[in-house]
């Protein structure tokens, strides 16, 4: 009885470490890699595992047979669909290169990319980058459904006051003042003792909305 803790304690460091070194033997299921080995046999489900907590759905593994966890937005792909090594994206997502590392001189690593770059408003209120963002947030729930496609609507905040400065007679002054809202809010500027709303019909005075 003593030497079998050992023993038992060996073959679960070798398991791990294999599942590290080859992500692609990772994702299929472990009776089937033990049965079959590297290469695909005839599709048992019976021998497939359940994947659980998979935030971008499940896709099927490079046997096309039991389902696995598909990779989420920013994970390294597989760009070649024929290639099973890093596996492939899941649902409302596409494996692309990012051009933007190919631009500074660094070698462009496929990841998964959200289709669609809509915001999401969520049933809570909170407004989501995309769908794909949206679905890992709810992944674990079921039945939730979005509120609408685009940003949640919300009343102003002002994140960023407007701050007094000091300058010379002559020079430009610029005053920020940042809010969020949606829609948009629209801004007007009053100067202290003036009545008349900026920017007004002074061609000296501008005001920027981004």
């Amino acid at each position: 009885l003593k030497m079998k803790h050992p023993m038992v304690t060996a073959v679960l460091v070798v398991l791990v470490q294999v599942s590290q070194s080859f992500p692609a033997l990772y994702h299929r299921s472990w009776w089937r890699l033990l049965r079959e080995g590297d290469s695909c046999g005839k599709c048992d489900l019976a021998l497939c595992s359940e994947p659980k907590d998979c935030p971008a759905g499940t896709v099927l593994d490079r046997c096309g047979c039991c389902p696995e966890c598909g990779n989420v937005e920013g994970q390294i792909c597989d760009l070649d669909q024929g290639n099973h090594f890093y596996g492939q994206c899941g649902d409302n997502l596409v494996c692309r290169l990012d051009a933007d590392e190919a631009r500074f001189g660094e070698v462009p690593e496929p990841q998964c990319v959200c289709k669609s770059q809509e915001s999401i408003c969520g049933p809570e209120g909170k407004t989501y980058e995309n769908i794909c963002q949206f679905n890992k947030a709810y992944a674990t729930k079921r039945n939730i459904s979005m509120k609408h496609k685009g940003p949640c609507e919300s009343a102003p905040v002002i994140s960023m006051p407007p701050q007094d400065v000091q300058n010379f007679t002559g020079n430009d002054v610029i005053f920020v003042c940042e809010v969020s809202a949606y829609p948009m809010p629209h801004l007007e500027w009053k100067k202290k003792g003036n009545k008349m709303f900026l920017p007004g019909d002074d061609t000296h005075i501008s005001v920027q909305v981004k």
